[in-house]
């Protein structure tokens, strides 16, 4: 029974290992693309193929042909289609997630905690991208580089209305403020809350394309909130947005915050 077991096992694993394998990979292509507009266009993709099935079937020539010549060029019309987000999937796989934590030392907290705080309180707008695995050299490239030494004065400083670095967002790299006046990219998901502005947006924009964390801090309410991962958590005072810094950062999962 035990040898007819193995022969079974050892003869059928091959399929078995194929389509456990297939059925990770779309899982995860189908949570890559939820909630983004590519699940729009796979839909237009998926009715198309229907449609070339019908026609086959109905035997309609014209149809039929014009979908071929369709489906011959579609490889390069997906690779433009979706190469924002074949970008960011390949910039995912070459992340470091099992490599040792990143490590932020606890004068950077206080310095982001308390210039954001600072900030809100005088609502002034602020947008601080918080450099973690990905490299955000393009976007440094884009602001005006400062290499220095993080604080909150510095940080309230370029935020001020009457300073030429207000616009734009802040990336801070390690315990240095890397550049100021930085342009981040905005996201264009469909079903984003009309409310958010554009500080928010290109908040969420710079974490589809990077593993940044962002802090936001509204011009019109003072909120600040807390961008990671494509998620924005808002409502954050001093002592919650410490917490959930240090949740995303080091691990700790102590957080508060009403996510949207």
């Amino acid at each position: 029974m035990n040898t007819s077991l193995m022969q079974f096992i050892l003869s059928n694993y091959r399929p078995v290992l194929e389509i456990t394998i297939m059925a990770v990979f779309f899982y995860f292509i189908f949570i890559f693309i939820r909630g983004t507009r590519t699940v729009q266009v796979v839909k237009g993709l998926i009715i198309l193929v229907f449609i070339f099935f019908l026609a086959q079937k109905l035997h309609l020539v014209t149809i039929s042909w014009l979908l071929t010549r369709f489906f011959t060029f579609s490889i390069i019309a997906c690779v433009v289609i979706f190469q924002p987000e074949l970008r960011k999937a390949l910039a995912t796989l070459g992340r470091r997630p099992f490599f040792s934590p990143y490590i932020v030392e606890e004068e950077v907290f206080d310095a982001l905690v308390s210039s954001a705080a600072t900030l809100s309180a005088k609502k002034i707008g602020g947008l601080i991208a918080i450099e973690r695995y990905t490299g955000l050299r393009n976007y440094v490239d884009s602001g005006i580089k400062l290499d220095a030494k993080i604080s909150s004065e510095l940080i309230h400083t370029i935020f001020m209305p009457s300073t030429p670095l207000h616009d734009g967002g802040v990336v801070i790299q390690g315990d240095r403020v890397a550049a100021a006046s930085c342009l981040f990219p905005l996201s264009q998901k469909p079903n984003l809350n009309r409310s958010l502005g554009t500080r928010h947006r290109a908040a969420i924009g710079l974490t589809e394309e990077t593993d940044a964390v962002v802090i936001v801090i509204s011009e019109e309410t003072g909120t600040i909130s807390v961008v990671s991962e494509e998620k924005i958590v808002r409502d954050f005072d001093e002592m919650s947005l410490k917490k959930k810094l240090k949740e995303i950062l080091v691990k700790n999962k102590d957080t508060s915050g009403k996510s949207v």
